[in-house]
């Protein structure tokens, strides 16, 4: 468990915390010599069961409340400070609606320095103390009467915390790992150490990682957990990585960086969330308010685009895009708090919702109901309101990644839907069962249509597939969806053409007799075949003639036009893929022009219109004057000849 400590400066937290674990916090020369706590400490007290008990104790002074803030994001119970003899002061009460905006319904209060006072003052400071929690979360918390002087009071709030500590972590076991960065700093000999809380998942020596939202690869070199030397990390515990990578530098790692599994690295500059404006706000929240954001450990200006249309007045709930000047990372369900821009007073806090929402129609009445959907309290109940919302479907993958869910987790919650007929899953999307069945006929009605029209063609291309439907869905779906007609036997497949199950393409008798005779000038040098004019000339047929039959064949699929008037056999595309990807897999998957011509034993120009065919295609991306090899779209065009 992750203990932080809250409340105004001069009430105690750091004494509280030494005299707890040992350790002063305060580990700045300007904070030994000013006597107050500036940035983040951190102690640690071993527990009777070999765990140990982690504490973040943050500073107290209005000028520091964002470090407070970035400190206070990762904790799972937390000790509001206050002092018998002040009473509850202005950080007290701002601290306090800090840990209520961002979640944390666990704590104790710490009563510090019992020893000045009588007993009289005592009892008056804990009904202040009661007056100040009323009607928030820890209006029920108990409060501890202690003393770092004398210890009165710490052997009970030591038995409290131990017996707090059986009690589950607020962080998901489960999902991709996140930890959210909070220091930084050098050693000798290990290079770049990095350290935090981690929010979810587990880390291991030896995983690959990133450093987001900036995007550094890097690799974990070693692990501290709970200030142990460890082979492991998990969610809730305190953590310290040593970082390596070509690109990892003390200077390219900052405070608010999240080091997240590779899976999770997706920068956003906007974030849908619902937001809820303190009763002690001096003002309504008007449209396109300047506000400072704190989410993780991340402290960004943003801009407030509200989603409805009036402002949020004091101690109401609204809907905002928050719209950041620096890329963040940020995923459903995150907490965030906002402050005024002069950073004096905190105004509003909320919970990510969409963490890549559009940036146009996001005041639609149909967004609203997608926003409302996704602030339901369970997977499931989120899922079955975006069936229910327009347009009756929605990517599950990025809802799942979105919300950091375990493929475990997802599979569940989607079967469950599935299983109560609410949904059908049409590859990564869930699609309404109304939806589902006019999307259905759509996709067979165009295929029957198609056939009818051009009996000699195979079908249609998935792109050409889509444009012929009544509405414009996603292609993805449309994908998906003729995936799984495909698997009920109503539709067929035959490399990029989908048809009617059965339907098959045929040439006429004279059309026959001459493809006998092109086919084996084609066969005869594969990867550079002759072009049309070259085959009429050669086989003495008109050059109209042949372009319309090699067409033809080409909706049929038997050839591929690569390049104008350049057709090529089937199985011979298919070859120039698969060497392709060899070549690439042979110099560090980077496929150069100049090292797929020598491959496949032809001229510069060639070898450029097959490359430039598999950019279209999707076999190839191109990256500068080289390319990557889409593995997953090998298999486009059927077997190869080699």
């Amino acid at each position: 468990m992750i203990v932080g400590t809250a409340g105004h400066i001069d009430h105690g937290k750091t004494a509280l915390v030494r005299a707890l674990t040992g350790v002063n916090t305060d580990r700045l020369p300007e904070e030994k010599a000013r006597g107050i706590s500036i940035d983040l400490g951190f102690a640690y007290r071993p527990l009777p069961d070999g765990d140990v008990l982690g504490f973040v104790d943050v500073p107290g002074h209005v000028r520091f409340i964002h470090n407070m803030l970035a400190g206070a994001a990762g904790v799972d119970f937390v000790l509001l400070v206050i002092a018998a003899d002040d009473g509850p002061m202005p950080q007290t009460g701002e601290h306090l609606a800090i840990i209520e905006l961002l979640g944390i319904r666990r704590g104790l209060i710490a009563l510090t320095k019992c020893d000045l006072v009588d007993a009289r003052r005592r009892a008056a400071a804990i009904a202040e103390v009661e007056e100040l929690t009323a009607g928030t979360p820890f209006a029920s918390a108990e409060i501890v009467p202690v003393s770092s002087i004398t210890r009165e009071g710490l052997d009970g709030l030591e038995s409290r915390l131990l017996a707090e500590a059986v009690v589950a972590t607020r962080h998901r076991v489960g999902g991709g790992f996140r930890m959210a960065v909070d220091r930084r700093f050098a050693l000798t000999g290990a290079g770049t150490v990095v350290t935090g809380t981690v929010f979810a998942g587990e880390v291991a020596i030896g995983d690959n990682v990133i450093v987001t939202p900036s995007g550094l690869n890097a690799r974990v070199r070693g692990l501290h957990a709970n200030n142990a030397q460890a082979a492991r990390a998990k969610a809730g515990q305190r953590c310290a990585i040593n970082l390596s990578g070509t690109d990892v530098s003390l200077e390219r790692i900052q405070r608010g960086d999240w080091i997240v599994t590779p899976a999770l690295h997706a920068p956003t500059d906007r974030i849908d969330v619902q937001l809820q404006l303190l009763t002690s706000a001096s003002r309504p929240l008007s449209h396109w308010s300047s506000m400072h954001l704190h989410i993780g450990t991340a402290h960004v200006a943003a801009h407030v685009a509200l989603l409805g249309d009036a402002p949020i007045t004091p101690g109401a709930m609204g809907l905002a895009q928050l719209v950041t000047d620096r890329p963040i990372a940020a995923l459903a369900g995150d907490r965030l708090v906002l402050r005024q821009p002069s950073a004096r007073q905190t105004v509003a806090g909320g919970i990510v919702l969409d963490p890549w929402p559009p940036n146009r129609g996001r005041r639609r009445p149909e967004r609203q109901l997608v926003l409302a959907a996704l602030a339901a309290p369970t997977v499931e109940g989120a899922m079955e309101g975006l069936i229910r919302s327009e347009p009756g479907w929605f990517a599950s993958d990025r809802y799942c990644r979105a919300t950091n869910l375990t493929p475990e987790e997802a599979a569940a919650a989607i079967s469950h839907i599935t299983a109560r007929n609410l949904a059908v899953q049409a590859g990564s999307f869930l699609v309404s069962k109304a939806v589902w069945d006019e999307l259905r006929h759509a996709i067979l009605d165009a295929l029957d249509k198609h056939h009818t029209g051009q009996p000699d063609a195979q079908g249609l291309e998935m792109g050409r597939l889509r444009l012929a439907l009544p509405k414009r869905y996603p292609l993805e779906l449309v994908a998906g969806a003729a995936d799984l007609l495909r698997r009920e036997g109503l539709v067929g497949r035959s490399g990029p053409w989908w048809h009617r199950q059965g339907h098959s393409a045929h040439l006429s008798g004279a059309d026959q007799n001459m493809w006998k005779r092109i086919q084996p000038s084609l066969a005869k040098l594969p990867f550079s075949p002759p072009r049309v004019r070259d085959l009429a000339d050669a086989l003495e047929i008109k050059e109209d003639i042949v372009r319309s039959l090699l067409r033809r064949l080409a909706r049929v699929g038997t050839v591929i036009e690569v390049a104008n008037d350049h057709f090529y056999l089937r199985p011979a595309v298919a070859a120039l893929a698969a060497l392709a990807h060899q070549t690439a897999a042979e110099h560090s998957d980077v496929l150069a022009t100049n090292e797929f011509r020598d491959r496949i034993v032809t001229g510069r120009k060639v070898a450029i219109q097959i490359l430039e065919f598999f950019d279209k295609s999707g076999v190839t991306t191109r990256r500068g004057e080289a390319r990557i090899v889409r593995k997953e779209k090998l298999a486009l065009f059927g077997p190869s000849i080699v």
